[in-house]
């Protein structure tokens, strides 16, 4: 991954020519630039942080890995869309696409777990707190 601490390289002497890519730069900028706003340039960047990049990677790498993981969770979505009862997305639905990935399944399992744990959690506490404020009334 690109980052900002790099020194600038010259590549005067190669044989790679950068006028056959312009058309594809054009593209690549204007889905990038569309104007739509990023969710998830934050965390991604944490991410690539803790994955070995610089502390302030390019702003283009982040954009582009984010625009790879909206396509691939709308993807996902639209083949979750036509399993099960269609037009619905449903957690079976999500399981059934990553059964076969097993670090993606593992990952589901846990984050399913977790879930249902801080459920759990947060129900004792508001009993604990529905019990403790009763007690105050009287």
């Amino acid at each position: 991954m690109a980052s900002n601490s790099m020194p600038e390289e010259n590549f005067e002497g190669g044989d790679f020519n950068f006028e056959d890519d312009a058309d594809d730069e054009q593209l690549v900028a204007s889905s990038t630039n569309s104007g739509r706003k990023r969710l998830f340039s934050k965390e991604l960047r944490c991410m690539m942080f803790g994955f070995g990049d610089d502390k302030n990677p390019y702003t283009e790498t982040v954009d582009l890995l984010e625009d790879l993981v909206i396509e691939y969770i709308a993807e996902t979505t639209h083949r979750a869309m036509e399993i099960g009862r269609t037009g619905r997305v449903q957690v079976e639905d999500i399981i059934f696409l990553v059964r076969k990935d097993q670090r993606k399944y593992a990952r589901v399992k846990d984050l399913l777990t977790m879930n249902e744990e801080l459920k759990k959690a947060r129900k004792a506490f508001d009993e604990i707190k529905y019990v403790g404020n009763e007690g105050k009334l009287k």
